[in-house]
């Protein structure tokens, strides 16, 4: 394995450049928190909410008819998958309201 020899008088990465110390660094996550929470809630919905439904449509309603309770998990599993686009959209409804109410204000 070779290794970079460094030549007298060349500035490394280390080294410092002239510039003055910027200021503190922006570490914000890219991903709002919200954001998170809602991907993580709709995911779970996602996972439990149709077996449970199969389960419960299997024994209580339908009385051992696995076709219609899995129909209906189906259903409840498009149901989830519906609502959190609607939530998505509305989410991005509500940034972009947000950015014209600035601008808006700016002018």
């Amino acid at each position: 394995m070779a290794s970079r020899r460094s030549i007298p008088g060349e500035q490394t990465y280390l080294d410092p450049d002239g510039k003055p110390p910027s200021g503190p660094s922006n570490i914000t996550p890219a991903v709002p928190s919200s954001v998170i929470w809602k991907l993580l809630s709709f995911t779970f919905a996602m996972v439990t909410l149709p077996i449970g439904t199969y389960f419960f449509t299997l024994n209580w309603v339908f009385n051992g008819n696995s076709t219609f309770a899995g129909a209906t998990a189906a259903v409840m599993a498009n149901v989830v998958l519906v609502a959190y686009i609607i939530v998505a959209m509305k989410e991005d409804q509500s940034e972009r309201e947000e950015e014209e109410e600035k601008k808006k204000k700016s002018l």
